[in-house]
């Protein structure tokens, strides 16, 4: 049975990532996507919501789109933030 060190080597301590070299002086920008889902009157609402604090414009989101289930629909927000 062979036994797997997950320890670095010496070597591999001097290797320097990309990332995270311009982590320090470049913000990261990460996809998030939101999803509302609920009947067509509740997602609508808040979405206008959203844009009364200023998060997301209301043309920021997708069409409403049926879930397949009676009565629901959905919404899609895709936006990138910086990640810290």
């Amino acid at each position: 049975m062979m036994s797997t060190s997950f320890l670095p080597n010496a070597e591999d301590l001097n290797v320097v990532i990309p990332s995270q070299a311009n982590s320090q002086t470049v913000p990261l920008r990460e996809p998030l996507k939101h999803l509302l889902i609920g009947s067509s009157k509740a997602v609508i609402s808040t979405i206008r919501y959203l844009q009364v604090i200023g998060y997301a414009d209301v043309g920021d989101w997708s069409q409403l789109l049926p879930t397949g289930n009676t009565g629901e629909f959905m919404s899609i927000l895709s936006r990138n933030i910086v990640v810290q």
